[in-house]
């Protein structure tokens, strides 16, 4: 594959925009799914089964954990499945939004835009497949909080391109960290694995296009726009992060909402968790420079990514 190296990009090669594209469109070709043929959405659920491997869930291994029965706990993870997947659509249907906009100017012959209205098809399938997922799961729709998509709203009008693909990493990377551990676990319900599997295997193409674009702008982009990244990266990590868990999950198994948030917060388990749902993406911003001062350093710790 053809590179170029850029100084300001750590001397780190650059990947020909165009082979990349035409290589992830191959690959789209290959291996794309239509969620409602692909699962067995009418088979019923599996009792005695869990909906996400139950170390990630959030109360594992606090003291509220302990007290909670079997049949509790498994709950709760139906319920923090649902609430995942409420928040993966909500940071599709502003992804699909930010590739929209980054294109909107652009040759649309290229595979670089081609590969773009790709990506948007995907995430638009995704996105009905975890509403589907939500209605199977009988559970509520848990969405952003107001301020929180007030702030999305900001971010996804407002955001110069490296930011847009920076916040777009985000939440691609995390959600497909864990899913990556779910869809072969076998104390998961087949029903959860399917949808991870389909999700794990689109989004690697998705990761691989946002990285290539995010390096490239961070090397090419004004100085202004890879300032606005470095600043706003860890204010959007802290968005992400608590955007995952909504706390009216706890309540809706019984538990005290504000006894559980803080004996999950404070969990030194569900720290972990999170720093190693990020490392990945978090390497990456560190070695092409998003990840740099002590204000956004700052903010990425209070995100428990970091």
């Amino acid at each position: 594959m053809a590179t170029t190296t850029s100084p300001s990009a750590g001397g780190s090669p650059l990947s020909d925009r165009e082979q990349v594209a035409e290589r992830l469109l191959a690959a789209s070709a290959r291996h794309s799914f239509d969620p409602d043929t692909e699962l067995d959405w009418d088979a019923p659920l599996v009792p005695g089964l869990w909906f996400m491997p139950a170390h990630l869930v959030s109360l594992y291994g606090t003291p509220l954990w302990e007290r909670m029965s079997e049949e509790q706990r498994i709950e709760l993870s139906r319920h923090e499945s649902a609430s995942i997947a409420s928040a993966g659509i909500w940071f599709e249907i502003i992804l699909m939004q930010l590739l929209a906009r980054h294109i909107y100017a652009m040759d649309p012959r290229t595979g670089h835009v081609r590969y773009a209205l790709t990506e948007v098809a995907d995430e638009c399938r995704h996105s009905k497949m975890f509403a589907r997922l939500i209605t199977k799961l009988d559970t509520p729709w848990y969405g952003p909080s107001g301020t929180t998509r007030f702030l999305g709203r900001i971010m996804k009008t407002t955001a110069p391109t490296p930011a847009a693909f920076m916040a777009t990493l985000l939440a691609e990377e995390i959600l497909d960290r864990t899913q990556r551990v779910t869809f072969p676990d076998e104390t998961v319900q087949p029903l959860l694995r399917g949808v991870t599997r389909i999700h794990v295997v689109e989004e690697s193409r998705h990761v691989r296009y946002a990285r290539e674009e995010l390096r490239r702008q961070m090397a090419a982009a004004p100085a202004w726009e890879r300032a606005y990244t470095r600043l706003t990266s860890g204010e959007s990590a802290v968005v992400v992060s608590r955007s995952l868990i909504h706390p009216k999950v706890y309540g809706a198994v019984g538990l005290d909402i504000g006894e559980a948030l803080r004996q999950a917060r404070g969990s030194e388990h569900r720290r972990e968790t999170l720093r190693w749902s990020a490392e990945k993406l978090v390497e990456f911003l560190e070695e092409i420079g998003v990840i740099r001062g002590r204000a956004a350093r700052a903010r990425w710790r209070q995100s428990g990514l970091l």
